[in-house]
């Protein structure tokens, strides 16, 4: 496999995260130039990365003769322009989420990479953690059989960056910061080609004096009859909350992806130094993370990107699937402003997906609602009998 050298757009937090992960896990590829709107900052972070170049001109970043791949970690409202000078100059290019600040926005940058035939990749890296990889493969194996309901949750304290909060050059607050990761983490549960028919969404401003939400809960209602719901704050306190759960016919998963992972310390001070993304304190319980970009999904993020490149395949992140994220949002907003369901609009390329079907099993010509073993060892079975009553039996020895 070659090494890519890579210019990289942006130098805020996400993209520490992105090169700490390039330079010291997959190893081989290497950011070659990196742009800042800041020359002060562009300095600093190319010293901080042994990085060979950087420039305020993100023109000659992209255009760099010495690069293949282009990783946009610029804020929402700059990525259509980034994306459109990527496809121009004919590279590789991986775009941060979300994809776009509305779905007509990620349409414009879909179509853009498409026309110009490069690749394009959604840096979506909670649909890469290891929990995520395991749990999404149980469910394409049919652990759970026919899955019913994903809720996702992603709270903290608020984003880093002043320009998060300004929704004029984000798109939105914490749906357009946080639902993203969720909306994602869901499709991939109940399926990529399970298509998102009508949201629910209820926002609110409740503690930060900003123009947009800063709390946020929807419901996804599938093609299939599954739901999708998620839950986003950026008023939540004690760190960063990333939680998953699924239900399906056969089983359930729980995830815990961040703020309880098994590392817990309890500290009486002492110390002042990084604890965790998001972590509020140094000092007391602690709950620290051991291998953030591991843990966060950047390593499998940027190799499944990077094999994509070089095997001339499809990642599991694609820029239609930041596309129809964008779609929900847009329905989340819609439905929040208007105080009802709203249907996803878009381009839907995913084909049909058949309704989940109830079956039960028959016992003496009644169907079986659902049995259960009794402490005593017997089984006692809940029964619909063809008259449509519903009745109690209980089985001797099962």
């Amino acid at each position: 496999m070659k090494a890519h050298a890579i210019t990289l757009l942006g130098t805020g937090l996400i993209g520490d995260f992105y090169t700490n992960t390039l330079h010291g896990q997959r190893g081989r590829d290497r950011v070659r130039v990196v742009y800042s709107r800041s020359g002060e900052r562009g300095k600093a972070f190319s010293e901080r990365w042994d990085i060979p170049e950087f420039t305020t001109d993100m023109e000659a970043a992209i255009r760099h003769p010495e690069t293949d791949t282009v990783i946009v970690a610029l804020p929402n409202h700059l990525h259509v322009e980034a994306v459109k000078a990527v496809a121009a100059a004919g590279k590789s290019v991986l775009i941060t989420k979300p994809l776009g600040r509305s779905a007509a926005e990620a349409r414009e940058i879909l179509d853009a990479v498409e026309a110009a035939g490069v690749f394009g990749g959604y840096l979506e890296d909670l649909c890469y953690t290891p929990k995520s990889l395991k749990a999404f493969k149980s469910v394409r194996d049919g652990a759970l059989g026919e899955v019913t309901w994903v809720r996702s949750r992603e709270t903290h304290p608020g984003p880093h960056s002043a320009w998060f909060w300004d929704g004029r050059l984000t798109g939105g607050g914490a749906i357009i910061d946080l639902g993203c990761h969720c909306i994602e983490i869901i499709r991939n549960f109940v399926g990529k080609g399970n298509r998102p028919v009508s949201v629910m969404c209820t926002t609110d401003t409740l503690v930060h004096p900003i123009d947009d939400e800063d709390n946020a809960i929807a419901l996804i209602k599938f093609e299939s009859g599954a739901t999708g719901q998620f839950e986003v704050s950026w008023t939540f306190r004690g760190g960063m909350d990333l939680r998953d759960e699924v239900a399906g016919t056969h089983g359930t998963i729980w995830l815990n992806h961040f703020l309880r992972t098994g590392f817990e310390m309890f500290t009486a001070g002492g110390s002042s130094g990084y604890v965790a993304e998001k972590a509020e304190t140094a000092a007391g319980w602690l709950f620290p993370v051991g291998d953030e970009v591991s843990e966060l999904g950047y390593v499998d993020m940027f190799s499944d990107m990077f094999n994509a490149i070089d095997g001339g395949g499809t990642p599991q992140e694609t820029l239609y699937d930041g596309y129809v994220v964008n779609a929900i949002m847009d329905a989340c907003y819609r439905s929040a402003k208007n105080g009802r369901w709203e249907p996803v609009e878009l381009e839907w390329r995913g084909g049909s997906t058949p309704r989940i079907e109830a079956k039960g099993e028959l016992f003496e010509g009644s169907t079986v609602i659902k049995r259960e073993v009794l402490p005593d060892g017997r089984v006692k079975l809940i029964l619909k009998d063809p008259s449509g009553d519903y009745v109690d039996r209980v089985i001797a020895g099962g």
